[in-house]
């Protein structure tokens, strides 16, 4: 049968299969909301009614400005199923950056939260919605405003679903502008209802009617990495953090609601992580707890210690235009089998590729790289749920091969097994005396250093080589370490010209909105260094 794959079956999967499923969250001042998947599903066609009413039509672009709660889930649903595309705006970002994104997205409608109206102040003069909606998550929102509640109680509930083509937009989300302006990429219902079920596999994220899963992602970066749509899809209890991103308010909703699935930076898991190890009390944490972390590098390090707490961390690796998921690393059985220091080495990769995404590695010169684990080049990626454009930007066809491949900005190896491994961004590569250096390497092998909380490792200027590595590096609280200590660590495990030529603590790495390491930031911040060498020369 010509049979549309559209979101639409999700949520009326929901209805039928999963009526008394619990959806928590928790609120602003942190007490908990609970709702079952029947209000969800009542609560998201009423909003897409309302919005029907209100003269939204086919394609049109809702934002949201939200942070992860049961309303927002709604969104994810009423605004896609009623055929309009729903717009993530990322809050983190300055309020410019809101305006212009929102602008060009020529967003209609905007649904915001009322403990994020002041930041909404700030950019609403410079953009035209045809209508802001206000969710009151602290009390009722101010005066004059249309209230969430108020507006999906106009529905009547006879509403119908609209005639949507599986390739028609369902939603969409912005770059995080690293490399200039951010782009806009939409997501198609096929793409992201094939995007789940590939990413509910077990040898992907895993995910169940068992399952209580917590999107620690926030819903306005890539799709909460899917997160929220696979859960729906499989009827698992769903848990929101809301604002509270504290490792304590997290751990306690691990505890309290039993939380066997998560998904977040490596930022939020450190700080989950110093919280565990500083032994200020025993979470009961659910047996079978597994988190996905991705955004940027986990080292072997960290999954190990976590590995003790009885946490699975399940490195990843996607980005935006690919909705976002591209690999998961597992380590096959015959490779587990070779003992644990294997296993972890392959745990820490960015793993094999998703079914129906396909990669290959492109070096310099333009030929194809071998799976050798070895050879470097950028990585190029194709499938059913990777971007073939971006949102109104013909001028950004250069992301795209002749034939057709997105280029992703990374440059990686594969090994014969398959899997990816990430040694840098192709703007953060060392290239030193024609040879390239691995940051993410180097970084990875200091943060296994007991006294290193943090380190990012930037390619700087040199008279001689081109460009030499220097390392970032931020002490965990009272520890004692020297530059000679990092150095005389990292010797044995790279080759002698790969090490960092010198050290510098710092207070801080900067991060994007997204909690990736800021390296652009460091590198004008040391862009002047100069080396050891020509210090003393004068």
């Amino acid at each position: 049968m010509n049979y549309p794959l559209t979101l639409a079956h999700f949520l009326e999967r929901a209805r039928l299969l999963f009526p008394s499923v619990e959806i928590v969250s928790r609120k602003p001042d942190k007490t908990l909301h609970r709702e079952t998947y029947a209000d969800f599903y009542r609560r998201a066609r009423a909003l897409a009614e309302a919005l029907t009413k209100a003269g939204m039509k086919p394609g049109d672009r809702v934002a949201t400005l939200s942070w992860n709660h049961w309303v927002h889930l709604e969104c994810y649903f009423g605004i896609t199923c009623a055929g309009g595309v729903l717009h993530t705006l990322n809050l983190r970002l300055h309020p410019d950056e809101i305006a212009y994104i929102a602008s060009h997205a020529s967003d209609r409608f905007l649904i915001v939260d009322d403990v994020l109206l002041p930041l909404y102040d700030k950019f609403k003069d410079k953009v035209k919605f045809d209508k802001v909606v206000v969710v009151p998550l602290s009390g009722a929102p101010p005066k004059g405003s249309t209230s969430y509640e108020d507006f999906i109680a106009t529905a009547k509930g006879d509403w119908q679903y609209p005639a949507i083509a599986e390739t028609d937009g369902c939603a969409m989300c912005y770059t995080s502008g690293t490399t200039g302006k951010p782009k806009g990429v939409v997501y198609s219902h096929r793409g992201m209802v094939l995007h789940a079920l590939a990413s509910c596999m077990p040898d992907m994220f895993g995910l169940s009617q068992d399952d209580c899963v917590m999107p620690v992602v926030p819903m306005f970066h890539a799709n909460a990495w899917g997160i929220p749509y696979s859960a729906v899809l499989t009827g698992a209890k769903i848990v929101f953090p809301g604002p509270h991103l504290d490792a304590e308010s997290l751990l306690d909703l691990c505890e309290r609601e039993q939380i066997s699935f998560s998904g977040g930076v490596p930022t939020v898991w450190l700080a989950i992580l110093q919280n565990l190890e500083s032994g200020q009390r025993k979470w009961k944490l659910h047996p079978k707890f597994r988190s996905v972390v991705g955004g940027s590098a986990a080292p072997p390090s960290l999954i190990e210690r976590f590995d003790k707490f009885g946490m699975k961390v399940l490195h990843a690796w996607g980005m935006t235009e690919m909705s976002p998921l591209g690999t998961i690393s597992h380590v096959k059985p015959h490779l587990a089998a070779q003992g644990e220091k294997v296993a972890y080495e392959y745990r820490a990769k960015q793993g094999t590729q998703a079914p129906y995404v396909e990669m290959r590695v492109v070096t310099p010169d333009g030929k194809i790289a071998p799976w050798d684990g070895k050879t470097m080049g950028e990585l190029e990626v194709r499938g059913p749920w990777i971007a073939a454009s971006y949102f109104n930007q013909p001028d950004a066809g250069d992301k795209w091969s002749a034939d057709g491949w997105f280029k992703t900005g990374d440059v990686c190896t594969i090994d014969p097994e398959g899997y990816m491994q990430i040694t840098d961004r192709s703007k953060d590569v060392i290239k030193s005396g024609g040879e390239w250096i691995s940051s993410v390497d180097l970084e990875n092998a200091i943060m296994g250093h007991p006294a290193v909380a943090e380190a990012a490792v930037i390619a700087v200027p040199h008279p001689k080589w081109d460009e030499r590595p220097l390392a970032c590096v931020v002490k965990k609280p009272g520890a004692a370490v020297s530059a000679a200590d990092i150095r005389k660590f990292l010797e044995g495990k790279f080759a002698k010209w790969q090490l960092p030529d010198e050290v510098v603590f710092v207070d801080a790495i900067p991060r994007t909105s997204t909690g990736k390491f800021q390296k652009l930031t460091l590198r004008e911040q040391f862009k002047d260094f100069r080396w050891a060498e020509e210090r003393k020369a004068g």
